[in-house]
């Protein structure tokens, strides 16, 4: 789980990066747009598009890994819910108590 961990915030490290590259190539972008043409332009543009593939790319990725880890999260949980049904009563219902209070004091 710690290995998984590590690789998800690798990920999000990734994704952060790239959202960073492709913010500052777009307000390049929008400064010399009016300034620039053909070969620069164009080379600008590839260096957007390819940008936000990167970005679009950590995006399926980490969205993977989320999904991953809470179907996990949730199979533990009910696992637990199964080997402890009275300890995951008593919560659940310390819980729902203690919403109860916090909803009646508004």
């Amino acid at each position: 789980m710690a290995k998984q961990t590590t690789n998800i915030s690798k990920k999000d490290n990734q994704l952060s990066t790239d959202f960073k590259a492709l913010v500052a190539d777009t307000e390049q972008l929008l400064k010399h747009s009016a300034e620039l043409t053909g070969d620069k332009a164009e080379e600008l543009r590839g260096q957007i598009s390819s940008s936000l593939q990167r970005a679009r790319d950590a995006l399926i990725s980490t969205e993977q890994a989320v999904l991953e880890r809470s179907k996990e999260t949730l199979h533990d949980g009910e696992e637990y819910v199964r080997k402890h049904p009275l300890k995951a009563l008593a919560i659940g219902t310390g819980i729902g108590f203690l919403l109860g209070l916090l909803v009646c004091k508004r």
